[in-house]
């Protein structure tokens, strides 16, 4: 009797107890059951808006050059090699399973079991532990949709994700995502970041034991830290292989040789990052891209200024939304640029600057520099330098983000070009105005002077007074129809003529206005793409890039042909220009000798090059042919030393009906004018290191004298006198 009085009572214990444990359970579940709706259409809506970029919103890009190196990684907040799930090796597949979800293809995205065990511990525990029982899905769930906070809310929250997702995708979907955004802690998300971080290789070319040991890693990215923590990593990729070889993934034998495997880290390609300089602007040039293809209308003209300042606002807006908008797409850029070049146009422009060591506040060189060197057949920049070698972690590239006013480097482009255009021979007779005067009185007073040593000679007045007939408005045009950005409206002045601008120019875009002139007046924008490979393998770059007539291609031929003077006998003589190939430029210096300038030419590239402080000031011996000249002469002779010799094509056609001031001048006067100008020539070729030089300049002279005396048309002889005078005044220079 007692005993079955102690058995009901046990029971009737049991049953009360039971029903005790289970309401002290649930009753925190069921305070939240209302929120289950609630998060369940919040789940809905989010899987539904965010789609499957939600899974790709942080993957690795790479920058290459034009020989396939890598010079730069881009990564988001996330490191991710993005693979399709037929990519991921089944043995990967296998190992999160084994150790993370063993009833992941059957579950509804959440384990009732484990939720069971979650409950209970927390329990247990009065609520201080939330841990276990998230299935592959739920980690997928914290890794792309909500916070990481240990609540018994986030986790209905996560269940509910969890189960929506489930519906959504497929089980290969789910797999396929969760090993691509899972941490590996160091910088690296997914399978194939950490396969190249931590072995240098792909995820295919991994070992069984190499494959555990990455897997090891998410479940406690920290403390599986493979570098700080090798040995709990190598203790967990037991673990894996022990499970796979109990659900039949491996063989004995297969789990034997993994676990007796050495694990040798190999993150020698961790710093595969070079050249900052060649990476930023290849960036640039996929953020204009981006920007075209999604509508954006690049403007270069502009009626005022607010409409310059409102296009600018809505450039930087729209900059930013592109360059956001590609740059986590994991693409594979490759582009034009040559690293060795890179390394040729930087050491020349380290060695030509390397007296001065000053530095500003931030500890970056004082005196800087920019280049950009573009191939005159793809119309591509194959070179950019930005600045100075220097270990910093921030860079300005000066090269396309920095604008300085050119100096008379501007002249060939909106005033002797354009003087070709309008008639204008190389060997017409311009006037080199008085400048001072004109500005007084608008009188035009001055002397003559024969257009191509104006050029060469690089003279204000003779460079002012075509402006005059050209005018700014038609001057800038040019400028405008070659992309420069920074043209605006309070630069429609004739000392525009002399490279007085509001803004300035870069050295990418000088680079691609002479590139025009030696390509015959074709104008083709500048860049440095050559194609854009998204995650799924597809090409998506079009070379749509803008083309154009800008100068007629006569004016062009002629303008090369002119400016080669400037490099045999002009204001860069001092080059000592050696090659065979032919070559062309102009030199350019503001005022004070704040900048210095020199844009040229061969057949085979185009280099401007401008040097100066980032915050503008005076520099003793800062002109256009000496820092600027020395660093384009070292980097061109580099490049082309081992190209056959070649000079520019085209000859320039004499415009039938020449604009002249020298009307009166007879055949005879002409005839004379031209023996002249033949020792003029000469003059201006005697090698001043000749001990007898001197001698040979006075014969010269009193040769010329007496031929210009035989002239007898007044203006004609005057021009000839001071072309005499110039030239054996240039000799003591």
């Amino acid at each position: 009797m007692k005993k079955k009085t102690y058995i009901r009572a046990f029971r009737r214990g049991f049953i009360i107890g039971t029903i005790l444990i289970i309401v002290f359970i649930l009753v925190p579940f069921f305070a939240l059951f209302p929120k289950y709706q609630e998060y369940t259409t919040k789940a809905k809506q989010d899987i539904e808006s965010m789609g499957d970029e939600a899974f790709y919103s942080s993957l690795t890009g790479y920058i290459y050059d034009d020989e396939g190196n890598i010079i730069k990684k881009i990564k988001n907040e996330k490191d991710t090699n993005y693979l399709s799930y037929d990519e991921i090796p089944k043995e990967v597949i296998n190992a999160f399973i084994a150790i993370e979800d063993r009833t992941f293809w059957t579950n509804s995205g959440v384990d009732l079991k484990g939720i069971l065990r979650v409950i209970y511990n927390y329990v247990r525990t009065g609520g201080e532990q939330m841990h276990g029982a998230s299935t592959i899905t739920q980690q997928l769930v914290r890794k792309v949709y909500i916070t990481s906070e240990v609540t018994l809310e986030r986790k209905l929250k996560e269940m509910c994700y969890a189960m929506e997702l489930t519906k959504h995708y497929t089980k290969k979907q789910i797999m396929e995502y969760y090993v691509n955004n899972i941490y590996y802690m160091n910088g690296y998300y997914g399978i194939e970041a950490a396969a190249k971080g931590y072995f240098n290789k792909s995820a295919s070319e991994l070992s069984l034991s190499q494959m555990a040991y990455l897997c090891a890693i998410p479940n406690s990215p920290t403390y599986y830290d493979p570098i700080k923590n090798p040995d709990n990593a190598l203790t967990r990729r037991d673990k894996i292989l022990k499970d796979m070889k109990e659900m039949g993934y491996i063989k004995e034998s297969d789990y034997q040789a993994a676990t007796t495997e050495d694990i040798v880290l190999d993150m020698s390609a961790k710093n595969i990052e070079s050249n900052p300089y060649a990476a930023s602007y290849a960036i640039d040039c996929v953020t204009r891209y981006f920007m075209e293809r999604n509508g954006f209308e690049f403007q270069y003209v502009f009626d005022s200024m607010d409409a310059y300042n409102t296009y600018l606002e809505n450039y930087n807006v729209s900059y930013e939304e592109a360059r956001n908008e590609w740059y986590k797409s994991g693409y594979q850029i490759h582009t034009s640029l040559n690293s060795n070049m890179q390394e040729i146009l930087q050491e020349s422009i380290d060695s030509a600057l390397s007296f001065s060591e000053d530095v500003n506040e931030n500890g970056i060189y004082s005196l800087q520099s920019s280049a950009t060197c573009i191939d005159n057949e793809t119309n591509k920049v194959v070179a950019i330098i930005g600045g100075r070698s220097q270990e910093i972690t921030t860079y300005l590239n000066r090269a396309y983000q920095s604008y300085r006013q050119p100096g008379s480097a501007i002249k060939p482009l909106i005033v002797y070009a354009p003087a070709l255009e309008m008639g204008y021979n190389p060997d017409s007779t311009i006037t080199d105005i008085n400048i001072d005067t004109w500005k007084a009185s608008k009188e035009v007073t001055g002397s003559p002077i024969e257009f191509r040593n104006a050029v060469e000679q690089s003279k204000n007045g003779a460079a002012w007074g075509l402006m005059l007939e050209i005018t700014p408005k038609k001057a800038l045009s040019y400028l405008q129809s070659m992309n420069f950005a920074k043209i605006v409206p309070n630069d429609f002045y004739e000392s525009a003529s002399l490279g007085g601008l509001t803004y300035g120019v870069s050295t990418v875009e000088m680079a691609s206005a002479y590139n025009t002139l030696v390509n015959k007046g074709v104008y083709t924008q500048p860049d440095c793409i050559v194609s854009i490979i998204d995650k799924d393998g597809k090409e998506v770059y079009e070379d749509k890039r803008q083309t154009r007539q800008v100068y007629t291609e006569n004016a062009a031929i002629g303008m090369i042909d002119v400016l080669k003077g400037v490099i045999t006998k002009g204001t860069a003589r001092s080059a000592g220009w050696s090659s065979k190939t032919q070559a062309a430029g102009k030199t350019g210096t503001t005022n004070d000798n704040k900048d210095g300038w020199f844009s040229g030419v061969t057949p085979y590239y185009t280099i401007s090059v401008w040097v100066g402080y980032d915050n503008p000031k005076a520099m003793t011996g800062l002109y256009g042919a000496s820092y600027p000249l020395k660093i384009w002469n070292k980097a061109m002779s580099e490049y082309i030393k081992d190209l056959p010799a070649k000079s520019f094509d085209g000859t320039f056609e004499q415009n039938e009906e020449e604009l002249s001031n020298y009307d009166d001048a007879t055949d005879s006067d002409l005839a004379v004018a031209e023996s002249v100008q033949e020792i003029i020539n000469n003059m201006y070729a005697i090698n001043t290191a000749d001990p007898n030089w001197p001698a040979y300049a006075n014969s010269m002279y009193d040769n010329a004298m007496i031929k210009v005396n035989q002239i007898s048309s007044d203006t004609l002889r005057a021009e000839m006198s001071q072309k005499v005078s110039e030239a054996f005044g240039s000799l003591s220079e």
